[in-house]
Order: structure tokens, then C-alpha cells, then sequence
């Protein structure tokens, strides 16, 4: 799966995609009144009659008896727009996402990151305006989208597909005829080869930034085993593990002491937070592995599992995750031009990565180095006279 996907992202990343665009997804952060404005003006833009295609256009259903976006007033204004403008909610994006043909966000990096939790299944195309605090992958300047979306509408675009991971719990199966003590790394060491049913699937998450299994709120550190296929790598003891895409390295994965890592790379990031070994150090490992994050039976506290920092799950003994790369990745549209450079200008701007101030060139600093010891021997000449001192 993970060769499959590399594949795909290499030969889209080289060619423009012209898509036939009928129905478009518009997703803004329904709390900013500011933002509300600005979707109202992207939505009667689409639906004009001077688009030439009569667009459908889907807002968030909360939208809908919203003041600020009036829904009623625009219907009133334009009789034509009625049936063209629907609303969306979590269920439909979930189940049905060949609903939609394109998928356009105003807002930060968040209000991408929401973008992808809603499709836990196929992504649309998502072209993402920068209206946020962040802009790693909100690459559009919103004062142009008119001239951004008839381009990208008209010409076509150029996708990045970002590597997404699925991540299931598994819960451990308790049996009335467990007598002796469990050994979580004995069980998943052979679970695959003997396909001994010791757990069962609870839970399957799509993400674009990370998994973060961690303490919650126990006051202890968390004891985690973590699994390569089916090798036992370590156990961590840490306050948690974050383990992170190349989208995600510069999110939880940086904080905690990770490296950043180019969003095309084909790799797992493997980071501890905090751990008790000052040993432990950053991994970089290959897509195509699978991990598994689980607690030992003999653990002393139940940790708790996130995913992309919104769905929070508490993890028993005997309970862990598996993640890998997902069928699903993520469609992200990009400007025109060269990929690298447009990450590190991300990296620049928003980290202010590597910025110091440059030392002086060589030349130069000797001719103020003369300068500041012809200085210092007038001053000490001059304090030489004033105690009589010889000069």
C-alpha cells in the first residue's frame, strides 16, 4: 500500500490535473464571524452566473440560519441560486465523499487538518487559503482566490499527495480461562504467526499530523512497548511516544525534539516525549512498516491514545495501536513552481528557521579590529597624561 501511494504522489507531482468541477466544498471555522463574511463572498462568487458553470456549492449546515452568512437574504437575492446552495455535515463528508468534487478552506493549518478529519475515507482535491496563525499548508493568498480559483478551475492543478496514517485500537480480549500472567510482547510477537485471537479492533482513525500515545493525566510516566512488524523494538518509558508523518514534523513530533522531514518523504517519525533515558533518540523509519504502541499488562497506569490532537481514547493493559500508512492520502493542491523551495520558505517564515545575524566577512573584520586597537592605544595615551604618565 505504501509503495502504491509513493508511486501515484511521484507521477502526480509532475503533471497538471484538469478536473471536471461541479460540486464545491467550502469549509471555514463557523466561530469567526470575519471568516463567515469571507465564505458568504467565495460562496456567491462560485454560484454567479458569470462562473459559466452552474457550481453547487456546500456550506457547514450551521451555517445555514447564521446571521452573518444569511442564507435566506442571498436565496432572496438571487431565486436562481435555490437548489444549488446545500449544506454539509460531519456524516455526509464522512460516508459519502465522491459527493464532492473539490474542497476549499479558509483558515490555518487547522481548518486543514479538520479538512482531513472529515474525510476519513477518499479526499478531494483541497486548495486552502491563508486566513490563520500558521502556513504550512495553507498556500494561497485569500486576496487573489478569484483569480486562483479560475485558474485552478479552468487550467487545472498540481497535487501533492500527503502521506496519511490509519490508525486502529486494539483492544485485548479477556478470557475467564486466563490463569497465568499475560505477556503483551509474547502476544504480539506471535500473534500474527499463530493467529491467536488475543485482541480485536475497536476504533480506525485516518490522520495527516500524528498519534500520540501518552500518560493523560496520571501523574506517573507511561510504560510503552512499541513493535516494528513483528519485531519488539524498545519499551519507552517517557510521558509519551508521538510517532508523526512528514506532514505532521513540524507540529507535536518538532516540539518534542523530533527532525523536521520534508513532506514527500517516505517515512514514519518516531519521537519520545520526555523520556526517562537521555539514550533515547529520534527514529526516521520506513512507510511500509507497520508499527504497533501498547501497554504492558504490568503497566502501572492506563495511558491514552490522540489522534491529530482531537479524538482521545483511553488505552487499558493489554490494549495498544497499530499504525500505518494509510490507502487514503491526502490531496493537497500547490502552487505552481518548485515544491522544496516553497517548504523551506514555510519553514523560514514560520519558524524563522536558522535566523541569526550574518557575521561580518573576513576583511572587514580586521580593518575594525585595527581600527578599535589604534582606539584603545589613544585612550590609554591619554590616560598615561593625565598621571603624568610617559607617552
Amino acid at each position: 500500500m505504501a509503495t502504491s501511494v509513493r508511486s501515484l504522489a511521484k507521477k502526480l507531482g509532475s503533471v497538471r490535473v484538469k478536473l471536471k468541477i461541479k460540486t464545491v466544498f467550502l469549509l471555514t471555522k463557523a466561530h469567526d464571524q470575519t471568516l463567515i463574511g469571507k465564505t458568504k463572498d467565495v460562496a456567491k462568487w462560485l454560484l454567479s452566473k458569470e462562473r459559466g458553470v452552474p457550481y453547487v456549492v456546500y456550506v457547514e449546515d450551521t451555517l445555514e440560519h447564521n446571521k452573518a452568512f444569511d442564507a435566506a437574504g442571498i436565496l432572496e437575492d438571487n431565486p436562481e441560486y435555490e437548489g444549488r446552495l446545500k449544506y454539509w455535515n460531519n456524516e455526509l463528508a464522512k460516508r459519502k465523499p465522491h459527493t464532492f468534487d473539490f474542497v476549499v478552506t479558509l483558515g490555518g493549518d487547522g481548518t486543514v487538518l479538520y479538512a482531513s478529519w472529515l474525510f476519513q475515507s477518499v479526499v478531494p482535491p483541497v486548495l486552502s487559503f491563508a486566513l490563520g496563525s500558521l502556513g504550512f499548508l495553507t498556500k494561497f493568498d485569500f486576496n487573489q482566490y478569484q483569480d486562483t480559483l479560475t485558474k485552478a478551475f479552468r487550467d487545472g492543478v498540481t497535487i501533492s499527495l500527503r502521506l496519511r496514517f490509519e490508525g486502529t485500537i486494539m483492544r485485548s480480549q479477556r478470557r475467564p480461562d486466563d490463569v497465568e500472567r499475560r505477556d503483551l510482547v509474547e502476544e504480539l510477537e506471535g500473534e500474527e504467526g499463530d493467529d491467536h485471537r488475543t485482541h480485536k479492533p475497536d476504533k480506525t482513525f485516518e490522520i495527516l499530523n500524528d498519534i500520540v500515545v501518552d500518560r493523560g493525566p496520571n501523574p506517573t510516566m507511561s510504560t510503552i512497548e512499541l513493535f516494528g512488524d513483528e519485531e519488539h523494538l524498545t519499551t519507552v518509558q517517557a510521558d509519551g511516544i508521538c510517532v508523526a508523518t512528514p506532514t505532521g514534523s513540524t507540529a507535536y513530533n518538532l516540539a518534542a525534539g523530533g527532525s523536521l522531514c520534508h513532506p514527500e518523504n517516505p517515512v514514519i517519525l518516531v519521537t519520545a516525549i520526555c523520556a526517562h533515558t537521555l539514550s533515547f533518540r529520534p527514529v526516521i523509519l520506513p512507510d511500509s512498516m507497520v508499527l504497533r504502541i501498547g501497554v504492558p499488562y504490568d503497566a502501572r497506569a492506563n495511558s491514552w491514545v490522540s489522534f491529530d490532537g482531537r479524538e482521545r481514547v483511553e488505552l487499558c493493559p493489554g490494549d495498544y495501536v497499530t499504525v500505518s500508512a494509510s490507502r487514503y492520502p491526502f490531496a493537497n493542491v500547490m502552487p505552481p513552481g518548485r515544491r522544496s523551495e516553497d517548504w523551506i520558505n514555510s519553514l523560514s517564515r514560520t519558524l524563522q528557521w536558522n535566523s541569526r545575524q550574518r557575521q561580518k566577512a573576513f576583511n572587514e573584520w580586521e580593518e575594525n579590529a585595527g581600527e578599535k586597537d589604534a582606539d584603545d592605544l589613544q585612550t590609554q595615551n591619554r590616560a598615561g597624561e593625565g598621571h603624568g604618565g610617559l607617552t
